[in-house]
């Protein structure tokens, strides 16, 4: 199943002559099926179709959830860790993207005049569903996961070498897009993700290269933080990171979920 969030657009006659239509204010939840995208009453807990639906060429992709926090793998990929000249961890390497970083599909990454160098990483995220502290040894964790999305952990390279510690550098606004939708029917297993920048593939990676598991991952954040639904997780990126400039497009795309599509604009102030 495909969960998303969305605004349907504004089609009323009196807009039909802009060049932009307006945006219905109203954020919804939904399922898309074919190309239509049917409202629900919430993407947590039991399913409950509101009889609403629109087709998905008059909606706009929102980011599919709006996390208390998102958590962050770094270095979960043997061979990106070696491309930056880091040692591989020997156990799972967390750090936070502020909640204001997230963006959606289609909005733009922001350049902050501050940096020389700012990256793209594309990822497989994990989407929280159900609250989670401290699992135990024997629990299957799948329970806690509602669904999987795509990420780009854009990051401010030269600050977050400057800093040493990855905050300012990974928290810019705009420097968390997620999405275009949730897909709860994935394999994991099975995936791989692709980065292109103007249309010229950067990244390539498959889950299996991963250095730690889904489950490992989520029982040692456990230990540390309560997961609530809608939470992400971002698993890591493959080796191939490189710097975006105004007027690139990036694309995240996960096989079995979609392509996570943003422009890049220089930041105004």
């Amino acid at each position: 199943m495909k969960l998303c969030r969305f605004q349907p657009l504004d089609f009323s006659p009196q807009n039909l002559s802009r060049s932009e239509h307006k945006i219905h204010p109203e954020a919804c939840a939904g399922v898309i099926e074919g190309d239509r995208a049917r409202e629900i009453r919430g993407l947590f807990g039991a399913l409950e179709f509101t009889g609403r639906a629109w087709p998905l060429a008059e909606v706009r992709l929102l980011a599919p959830v709006v996390p208390s926090k998102v958590v962050c793998i770094g270095r979960n990929y043997a061979q990106h860790a070696a491309e930056l000249g880091n040692p591989v961890p020997k156990e799972p390497l967390i750090f936070l993207k502020p909640p204001s970083s997230v963006i959606g599909p289609d909005e733009p990454i922001l350049i902050p005049a501050i940096s020389q160098r700012v990256d793209y990483e594309g990822e497989i995220a994990v989407v929280i569903g159900e609250t989670c502290f401290m699992p135990a040894d024997s629990e299957d964790l799948a329970r806690y996961i509602l669904g999987y999305t795509c990420l780009n952990d854009v990051t401010a390279r030269d600050i977050q070498k400057r800093d040493v510690q990855f905050t300012r550098g990974k928290g810019f606004d705009t420097f968390c897009p997620i999405g275009p939708l949730i897909e709860t029917e994935f394999d994991l297993a099975a995936a791989s993700l692709e980065t292109r920048v103007n249309g010229q593939r950067k990244q390539f990676g498959h889950t299996s290269e991963m250095l730690f598991s889904t489950d490992v991952i989520i029982r040692w954040i456990a230990q540390v933080m309560t997961l609530v639904p809608g939470d992400v997780i971002a698993t890591g990126t493959p080796e191939g990171v490189g710097s975006l400039a105004a007027g690139d497009t990036v694309e995240v795309s996960v096989s079995g979920i979609g392509t996570l599509r943003n422009p890049v604009a220089a930041r105004e102030n």
